[in-house]
């Protein structure tokens, strides 16, 4: 009795604080029927909440029941594991107070064993997909699991397609994901936290970082930040990076995401920490640099020359995405004495049928184009395709010859689109930075261009990520911004991310290499 007092008082005093959800923070009782009773009123009787008595022991001398979620769990797994090995143990037990524990150690075999104590966290795993074991006379219950609900299983990423590289990417299940990164990073110093947030969803968060590498600021930063979160549900990761990011008014994003564990397991042998969401296939990554905007992880499994080409191309395509509509605008309007004579009639003659300015013009055709993406996106892909390619042929076409528009106003708004397809993780950004710097363009021509470039630059400067500079992958020191060294010489990680073990590869260590008779004797060689 004194020893039950004991511990409801410490578990009050210790109970977490906030607004109460709708469980209860009270023991368990003792009694079998009063436990079931007050389960049964939690859930309010709901139809998929399976509530299964039965019998056990010599003589069935002891009462038991089972709650689980119809769904959830594995139903031929319960069966096997908790139901077939109780009918089985015919004995008896001189005392009832250590019966769970008996039946904890000595009857069930389930890896995933726990006890509980308390109506709060019985219904907790109950919503998780374990099973919950009640014995009467005892205050104790077991926590099983047996999670079976169907999940999508590992395919190739859509969002980030390779030629080069792992096809795998991930799933709605925070355990799938989890196992796919330890697969990658085969190390003793990976840790992985977990978290519940969300006072309705519950949602299960995991925090992935190597203990060695991490910088412990951002890891104090990031863990304050996701206590601090008090709200109804998280069903997405990108629903959590707007509760943890910096800069949440800035159109730049300052968390990355990607849907490939080995990029995943690169960031985080950099010293990022990843965020794995349940129920979500996108996996965040902090703290996010600027230049991981333009990479790409097929960089680094193929030449590193061609990956000098095409790193330089994607900064190209920013800047045309970007500044491409305001760039033309400032010489037709202000500048014209830069272009020259030949194309300069050629584009007169394109506007003599026009009805607009030129900047209601470009407006028409962004916002026309801004349609089709998003009519592209939603509706079934193979209708998607069609009105993208047709809709866009048709539409531009009609345009000209009805003279809403120039044919050089399409081409620019043409060559924009496509080169904004470069930098997809800028998707978000590009058509906010784009209409800015058009009006400015608009207005002052070049020199509104040019006062439109230095307040981004000023703005990035200004930006972190969980404490790291946003601009700071640019310093002298990264072997990894507008090009990509080779990897040999690629020995520290990026500064300001990593702070315990900054050297990634020794500078003393020897290189190995494998001579043509020796092929057969040796198999690898550590590099």
């Amino acid at each position: 009795m004194f020893s039950f007092i004991r511990r409801k008082l410490k578990y009050l005093r210790n109970r977490p604080k906030g607004p109460k959800d709708e469980f209860t923070y009270s023991f368990l009782s003792n009694n079998l029927r009063d436990n079931i009773h007050n389960i049964q009123s939690i859930f309010g009787n709901s139809a998929d909440i399976v509530i299964r008595n039965f019998t056990f022991g010599k003589d069935s001398s002891y009462e038991g029941a089972l709650v689980f979620v119809d769904g959830l769990v594995d139903n031929i797994f319960i069966s096997r594991s908790i139901l077939s090995p109780l009918s089985d143990w015919k004995d008896t037990l001189e005392s009832k107070d250590n019966l769970i524990e008996f039946i904890e150690k000595q009857i069930l075999q389930n890896p995933e064993v726990k006890r509980l104590s308390t109506y709060d966290d019985a219904i907790s795993d109950c919503l998780n997909g374990n099973t919950i074991l009640f014995v009467n006379d005892c205050d104790t219950c077991l926590s099983i699991s047996t999670k079976g609900f169907e999940k999508r299983a590992v395919t190739e990423p859509q969002s980030e397609a390779v030629v080069r590289g792992p096809r795998e990417g991930y799933t709605e299940n925070i355990r799938t994901n989890t196992s796919l990164i330890r697969r990658k990073i085969k190390s003793p110093s990976l840790r992985i936290e977990n978290y519940v947030i969300g006072e309705k969803s519950k949602t299960n968060v995991a925090l992935i970082y190597l203990e060695d590498v991490v910088n412990p600021d951002v890891l104090k930063k990031l863990r304050s930040r996701l206590k601090r979160i008090k709200v109804d549900a998280i069903f997405e990761s990108g629903v959590l990076e707007e509760y943890i990011e910096d800069s949440s008014f800035s159109p730049f994003a300052t968390i990355a995401y990607s849907e490939k564990p080995d990029v995943t397991a690169a960031n985080i042998l950099e010293g990022r920490i990843a965020i794995v969401v349940d129920g979500t296939p996108f996996v965040i990554t902090v703290p996010m640099l600027f230049i991981e905007s333009f990479q790409s992880a097929e960089d680094y499994y193929g030449r590193n020359l061609y990956t000098y080409l095409i790193r330089i191309v994607r900064y190209v395509a920013y800047l045309i995405a970007v500044f491409g509509p305001a760039f033309y605008i400032s010489l037709v309007n202000y500048h014209q004495g830069l272009i020259p004579t030949t194309l300069l009639v050629t584009i007169i003659n394109a506007r003599e049928g026009t009805s607009f300015p030129i900047i209601i013009e470009i407006i028409i055709m962004l916002f026309a184009f801004e349609i089709m993406r998003e009519a592209g996106i939603r509706l079934p892909r193979p209708m998607g395709q069609a009105i993208s390619i047709v809709g866009a042929l048709i539409m531009g076409e009609a345009a000209v010859n009805a003279g809403l528009v120039g044919a050089p106003v399409v081409i620019v708004v043409a060559i924009t689109a496509v080169a904004s397809f470069l930098i997809p993780n800028q998707s978000e950004t590009i058509p906010v930075l784009r209409i800015f710097v058009l009006i400015l363009a608009t207005f002052a021509g070049l020199f509104g261009l040019v006062i439109g470039l230095l307040a981004i630059l000023i703005h990035l400067a200004s930006l972190t990520s969980f404490g790291v500079p946003y601009f700071s992958g640019f310093t002298r020191y990264n072997q990894d911004s507008i090009i990509r060294t080779q990897l040999k010489s690629m020995t520290k990680r990026p500064e300001g991310i990593a702070k315990n073990n900054i050297v990634r590869r020794g500078s003393n260590m020897k290189n190995y290499s494998i001579k043509e008779n020796e092929a057969e004797d040796r198999v690898g060689v550590q590099i």
